[in-house]
């Protein structure tokens, strides 16, 4: 049987591990075209990153809700750019804490570590985590949350602190532009013309920074003429927020090798 992707030309927004879902994409068949829009990089500022650290370090949070893999990975980079000192006493601290993570990426992250997620979300998204958390007595308890990029995630904090809990957030990283506004202009061209058979986001980030690019009728125009590729949740939300149909999503792994069998299924159906 032909592969589903043999020659299916996809676009992919990636940009941290752009290579490996591309030769996912490749190893089927499909014409790749890389357009990395987003890049994440380290908070400009690590004083506020290490004073939080430091605050966990030392007992300072009875709970830790990880948003994001790349959240603590930046934390113990930053740890040791700047302060080797307190990677012991803050991965002890992790340990005694009540970890409470969205999503697989940041139990993933917390097992490089030896660790494991104590309540993890049944769907990864802020609903998901509130949802987790909302039968748990947080009156009086101290939480460390980290972000997202540098969103404030109110919904979430704003919950949390209607809960009564002493809630302190730490941004160990942003999101950055990796392409020119001509380049995503490029992209989206490409896809009005109909040379461009998907395009596969693999963070909100992405979606937002393809808004940026164009007015939105432009955009939308665009990714109305392609099949659209979310890689869970949370980008689907983003792109349904802006209008827009997705087509392939996986239903419960959200990884790379799922979002490529995923848009095989799209084009096999």
């Amino acid at each position: 049987m032909t592969e589903p992707l043999a020659n299916r030309v996809i676009a992919i927004a990636e940009a941290r591990e752009l290579d490996v879902l591309a030769s996912l994409l490749e190893r089927r068949g499909a014409r790749v075209l890389r357009y990395p829009l987003v890049k994440i990089i380290d908070a400009p500022d690590p004083a506020p990153v290490l004073a939080w650290i430091r605050t966990a370090a030392e007992g300072g949070y009875q709970d830790l809700i990880l948003l994001t893999g790349e959240g603590l990975r930046r934390m113990l980079s930053c740890i040791e750019r700047h302060q080797p000192a307190l990677r012991p006493p803050f991965l002890a601290a992790l340990q005694q804490m009540r970890k409470i993570t969205r999503g697989p990426k940041p139990a993933r992250a917390l097992r490089e570590l030896g660790l494991s997620s104590d309540l993890p979300a049944a769907v990864p998204t802020t609903a998901g985590v509130i949802e987790a958390v909302r039968a748990l007595d947080l009156h009086g308890r101290r939480v460390g949350v980290q972000l997202y990029g540098d969103e404030p995630n109110r919904p979430l904090i704003e919950f949390l602190g209607s809960a009564g809990a002493q809630v302190s957030t730490v941004a160990p990283y942003r999101y950055a532009d990796a392409a020119s506004d001509a380049a995503a202009q490029e992209l989206l061209e490409r896809m009005r013309a109909g040379e461009v058979d998907a395009i596969a986001f693999t963070s909100k980030a992405q979606v937002e920074r393809l808004f940026r690019a164009a007015p939105a009728e432009v955009v939308l125009a665009a990714l109305a003429a392609t099949s659209v590729a979310a890689v869970g949740p949370v980008v689907g939300e983003t792109l349904a927020a802006y209008g827009v149909a997705v087509g392939a999503m996986p239903e419960s792994a959200w990884f790379m090798k799922p979002l490529t069998a995923a848009l095989a299924d799209l084009f096999a159906n």
